[in-house]
């Protein structure tokens, strides 16, 4: 195996522990991998904006996988990476799918998430208590979502949608896969469903930028915990489940660290980046 240059981490049951903390020895082993040289970023499905401060502003962290690989944005410059969105007329189609179902429904736009203002305020129950100030501080409250989609027509990035039940979401997954199976369908969370244009998810969004800085699949490690890793995992020279990661991407990983309360990414690091 070769070394590890770039090192892809997902956010919420990975790096941060069930209490949304960034542990002591978690961050000293991204800060030692930073100081070594090792390019170390966020992978998530969150915008760019929702990627909490405690670990973007770590020194040394440049990069951010956002959208469940739909961008990655060089936080120096600004600059899009890579940039994978939704054609304008899969995007409408898609709404008109998942509208009926309800759920508190965000759409990705250039790095921004937002929801209509009765959705807002109609569906915040949905979310887990340790997800809401996130939701709260991240939505833009707008009237008319078929507008602002028609505003920013080739800027979609992402549909991510919590519903009240998992019966609700297994039927609108069923609704979204016969309407529109060419898109990327996945889960991070109980009750969840994100949907991304064809083709993208973590796992293609971070070999690009691999290829981008002139690595090979074998220099790079990428953790995670949930179903929208699991490209990732895959498609990394050392794919990395968190011990509390479910069953589909323990079983696709090379290799099984700690779950996220017990440092399960310090121990990766520390293991085959240290």
């Amino acid at each position: 195996m070769k070394q590890i240059h770039l090192v892809a981490l997902d956010l919420d049951g990975t790096v941060f522990n069930d209490q949304k903390e960034i542990t002591p020895r978690t961050l000293e082993a991204i800060r030692a991998a930073l100081e070594k040289g090792v390019d170390v970023l966020p992978a998530t499905g969150r915008t760019v904006v929702g990627v909490p401060r405690q670990f973007i502003e770590i020194p040394g962290v440049r990069y951010a996988l956002t959208s469940n690989g739909a961008t990655v944005v060089d936080l120096q410059t600004g600059e899009k990476l890579v940039n994978l969105t939704f054609d304008a007329d899969l995007a409408q189609r898609t709404f008109d799918v998942v509208e009926p179902f309800g759920g508190m429904l965000s759409i990705f736009i250039d790095g921004q998430s937002y929801t209509t203002v009765e959705n807002a305020r109609s569906s915040l129950e949905m979310v887990p208590a340790n997800l809401r100030e996130y939701f709260r501080t991240t939505r833009h409250e707008v009237p008319d979502m078929h507008l602002m989609m028609q505003q920013h027509p080739h800027e979609i990035e992402k549909f991510s949608i919590l519903y009240p039940t998992e019966e609700v979401r297994d039927a609108a997954w069923q609704a979204v896969a016969a309407a529109c199976p060419e898109l990327e369908i996945a889960s991070s969370i109980e009750r969840n469903m994100e949907l991304n244009a064809p083709g993208v998810s973590k796992g293609p969004g971070l070999m690009a930028l691999a290829r981008r800085l002139g690595l090979t699949r074998d220099q790079v490690m990428a953790v995670g915990d949930s179903g929208n890793d699991r490209t990732m995992v895959e498609l990394a020279g050392l794919g990395v489940a968190m011990g509390n990661a479910t069953p589909e991407i323990q079983q696709v990983a090379d290799v099984i660290t700690a779950d996220n309360n017990h440092d399960g990414v310090a121990e990766a690091i520390e293991k085959y980046v240290l």
